[in-house]
């Protein structure tokens, strides 16, 4: 570790006051080891954690770089960076340092602001910082020339190639003279970079800063395990328990970012969010409202917050895990700079999100501790200590003659000294914290312990689909869709899986409402008892008979089926096992008749109603009366007929050969 003070630097006048007035003293590891590097005209490749101050390190030497004596102003240095937020604030910290030299003249450019501005700032600029593709269309348009750059420096080179910049930045590089010094700076090295280098560079020379640990020490890395479905409120209890007076979440899509924070403002947070979807006028309002602490929180993705340096970020949230390792070291490395402490939470649901926060943790050698969720008790308590401090330190540096005197009035009105103190710590410390819920894992087990299922008199018959339930359980209940669990619909019924928390209030709530314009019934299913153990089964019975000892177990084998003629008259006995056949066992299917004219009919005898009460009182019943009806006098006749003609007339005629 190189320690120096930048008064050893040899910096001249203008800057060092510059540099004093700003409150550096003690440089970074970086800057100990990139300046003097950078003053001998060598290429350089840096490696670095994000916020160690590589901006300040490639800064001074080029500034340096430029001819100041010139007569026309033309650009001599030139910073290319990802985006336009690194760009303004590469462009901001190079005025710090230049406030006291009249002639140099800094020029930040960028897609989203008027050209016609930038072009007229363009023709006195002697150090321009901008993005690749404003600076290819300043060039194309022959406002910007790049004849008399001495030094280029490549900021977040890894995020430019990321980004599809490569092929601009190649074209760049191309028409800038050979002559010059090219700088690299990143806080991870892929292989892009190195074969970039391997390209535009001469002779490299490589600064790595702490190689066994990619991130910072003095970064508190922590993760939250989150249930399936409460990030958003875990979200708000960690917000709530922290307090962070500059908090930076990250997100990985524009839509979540939008949806954290519409749901954050209307929990009573003050945030904004930035994306690359906002136009540079709204990204410029909402970066000037984080950096002057009047925006307390800010929602972001990776690339619009890229290479944010704001030194008051106490707090870094990944509401969504980042994608790979190299974004995760640049959104913690928001927080914890210029050797500030700072905290950095992971928020991860599932075993997916928690083997790949483990990997990445893996990969960038950092622990990351895992801690609780914080619950509504410990936030109330923890408030409550604030609060009472905040009091009692106003009482040591002593109360107004104004209050006191109004609080004299309202213990002559007969109020209670006690009431009218409670009364000032509602006035002054009411935070609504009613809707505030702890977030406990209740795992969904076989016996249903964890939902409670809730049946509705609605099915496939009235044309109901899982959607239609969801949005009407969420608007009358006032609860997320994203809770609501398995939902089993069938044809005039449906169940749906509802948190055992929140079961009875949403059958209240569900009481009366109508889905798809059919009115709903709905109750809760009782709980299904858990399985009995194994080891307390009631023991098997045997239903056998008891076995005799010495005797054989075997009933004896009857020989009627030898000499059946001879077994005709012997009588049933137990251990017979096939009953002798007796005369007339033959023909019992087949009912005899006494009428010969009339024999009995075949099959089963169906009698109507009316021949039944005629044989009860005796009369005789003919053939037709008694037996069967024909095929042809069956109700349902037609429709075969119907059925087999149908099958008949589409079959396709036999084909006749042809031949030849």
């Amino acid at each position: 570790m190189n320690e120096l003070k930048f008064s050893e630097l040899g910096l001249i006048p203008e800057m060092q006051r510059a540099v004093d007035e700003l409150g550096f003293e003690q440089t970074t590891d970086i800057q100990a080891s990139a300046i003097p590097l950078l003053r001998t005209g060598a290429d350089v490749i840096g490696r670095s954690q994000t916020g160690t101050g590589k901006t300040l390190a490639f800064a001074i030497p080029a500034i340096e770089r430029i001819d100041r004596e010139e007569a026309q102003p033309t650009p001599q240095v030139l910073i290319l960076c990802p985006t336009r937020e690194l760009a303004q604030q590469g462009c901001e910290e190079i005025k710090k340092l230049t406030r006291f030299m009249r002639d140099i003249w800094p020029v930040d450019v960028y897609g989203g602001a008027a050209m016609d501005r930038q072009i007229a700032r363009l023709r006195r600029a002697n150090l321009v910082i901008g993005t690749p593709g404003r600076i290819m269309d300043h060039m194309r348009r022959g406002t910007l020339s790049l004849a008399n750059v001495k030094m280029v420096v490549l900021d977040e080179a890894d995020e430019m190639l990321s980004m599809g910049f490569r092929e601009d930045i190649e074209t760049i590089l191309k028409d800038v003279p050979e002559e010059r010094q090219t700088v690299l700076f990143s806080a991870t090295m892929p292989d892009a970079i190195l074969e970039l280098a391997d390209q535009f560079l001469r002779d490299p020379q490589k600064i790595e800063i702490n190689r066994e640990q990619i991130t910072l020490d003095n970064i508190r890395q922590l993760s939250m395990e989150v249930p399936m479905g409460r990030k958003l409120d875990a979200l708000v209890l960690l917000l709530h328990a922290y307090d962070p007076k500059r908090c930076m979440i990250f997100c990985n899509t524009k839509l979540m970012v939008d949806e954290v924070s519409t749901h954050l403002n209307k929990s009573g947070f003050t945030c904004e969010a930035i994306h690359g979807d906002m136009n540079q006028s709204q990204r410029t309002r909402v970066m000037e409202g984080f950096k002057a602490a009047r925006l307390p929180i800010l929602v972001a993705t990776d690339v619009a917050a890229r290479g944010i340096d704001v030194s008051d970020v106490d707090y870094v949230v990944n509401y969504d895990i980042p994608q790979n390792s190299e974004y995760y070291v640049h959104r913690i490395g928001r927080t914890g700079r210029a050797g500030k402490e700072g905290c950095a939470i992971s928020l991860c649901s599932g075993r997916r999100q928690f083997f790949q926060l483990r990997d990445t943790a893996r990969e960038v050698k950092a622990e990351i501790t895992p801690v609780p969720i914080p619950t509504v008790a410990q936030i109330r308590e923890q408030m409550d200590k604030k609060n009472l401090a905040r009091v009692q330190d106003r009482l040591l540096a002593g109360v107004s003659e104004r209050s006191q005197e109004m609080v004299s009035r309202l213990l002559e009105s007969g109020y209670d000294l006690t009431m009218v103190a409670a009364a000032a710590f509602d006035l002054c410390f009411a935070r609504d914290d009613s809707t505030l819920q702890d977030i406990t894992f209740e795992r969904r087990s076989a016996d249903g312990s964890a939902y409670r299922k809730l049946a509705l008199n609605i099915g496939r018959r009235q044309r109901v689909a899982p959607n239609h339930i969801v949005s009407a359980l969420a608007e009358r209940a006032n609860i997320r869709g994203a809770v609501i669990g398995k939902i089993e619909i069938y044809d005039d019924r449906t169940i749906v899986g509802i948190p055992a928390n929140l079961a009875e209030e949403v059958l209240r709530a569900a009481q009366g409402m109508s889905i798809c314009g059919h009115p709903v019934v709905c109750c809760l299913l009782p709980d299904r008892p858990a399985a009995r153990p194994a080891d307390r089964r009631a023991p098997r019975i045997d239903f056998r008979k008891p076995r005799v000892e010495g005797a054989d177990h075997r009933p004896p084998r009857s020989d009627f089926r030898k000499n059946p003629s001879e077994n005709v008259e012997t009588q049933w006995n137990d251990g017979d096992f096939h009953r002798p056949k007796s005369e007339n066992c033959g023909n019992f299917h087949r009912p005899q008749s006494d009428n010969a004219d009339h024999p009995a009919p075949r099959g089963k005898i169906r009698l109507s109603p009316e021949a039944k009460s005629r044989l009860l009182d005796g009369d005789n019943l003919s053939r037709f009366e008694i037996g069967s009806k024909k095929r042809s006098e069956r109700p349902d006749d037609h429709r075969r007929r119907d059925n087999r003609d149908a099958r008949r007339s589409t079959r396709r005629p036999p084909q006749k050969k042809r031949h030849g």
